[in-house]
């Protein structure tokens, strides 16, 4: 059988009054490639008391057992593991389905229905990442603050006390020195030369004097940049 891919192994916890069906599920689970035992339980008290302990992915869970039933217990728990019901009734199955149950085993049953049953598992989502904050600088126009994403630079060219953010669709003027754009920039631009700055993901061709971007153009290569810019074309 194959399971589903997880990073890591699937651990599983028995709950059941019966010691065949403990030496049973224990072999199945010996045998099936990614499934570990995290435990065994005879009944459900005790099996609420492991969870709070031990975490586990996976749970066969009988249903007729002394003091809790399996159905009552599995309505308990705030964010029950994925469970497989293990019983030899079969008058409790549209009650188990509705519990989002993964499979109804019913005894006694064979390691390829209990293998299919396995297979049903569905590693939980990894949980994202939040998104780092886009980059962006802030540039004067016509009074106000506009916002210009990093990705929408294509260079910088210094002008005196001022510099040209050239984007794909327009230039703006900026008052700031070159060294101030370079600590703004950061590390999505690489100096070139004195008076530019450009967006690494626009350069396209490193030549002995000059480095062309993805659009086309041409931005001249300072004798003491050709080092450093040359060490970053190689990573």
């Amino acid at each position: 059988m194959s399971l589903p891919l997880s990073s890591s192994p699937i651990r599983c916890l028995i709950v059941d009054d019966e010691p065949l069906a403990h030496q049973v599920l224990k072999q199945f689970i010996a045998q099936t490639p990614g499934l570990v035992l995290g435990g065994q339980c005879r009944h459900a008290m005790e099996a609420h008391d492991h969870l709070r302990q031990h975490p586990v992915d996976l749970l066969f869970l009988d249903i007729e057992m002394p003091l809790i039933t399996g159905l009552h217990f599995l309505r308990t728990l705030p964010t029950p593991p994925q469970t497989i019901l293990t019983t030899a009734y079969r008058e409790y199955a549209y009650e188990g389905f509705e519990l989002n149950v993964l499979d109804y085993l019913l005894k006694p049953f064979s390691y390829e229905r209990f293998a299919k049953a396995v297979a049903r598992y569905q590693p939980p989502a990894a949980a994202l990442a939040p998104a780092e904050p886009e980059g962006h600088l802030l540039l004067k126009e016509q009074g106000s603050l506009l916002k210009v994403p990093h990705r929408d630079i294509l260079y910088v060219e210094g002008c005196k006390d001022y510099v040209k953010v050239v984007t794909s669709a327009k230039t703006y003027l900026h008052h700031e020195t070159m060294k101030g754009m370079v600590e703004l920039l950061g590390a999505p631009f690489v100096r070139v030369h004195r008076s530019f700055i450009v967006a690494a993901a626009h350069l396209k061709l490193l030549q002995p004097e000059q480095v062309v971007l993805s659009t086309g153009e041409e931005i001249p290569v300072g004798q003491s940049y050709k080092a450093d810019l040359l060490t970053f074309f190689k990573k």
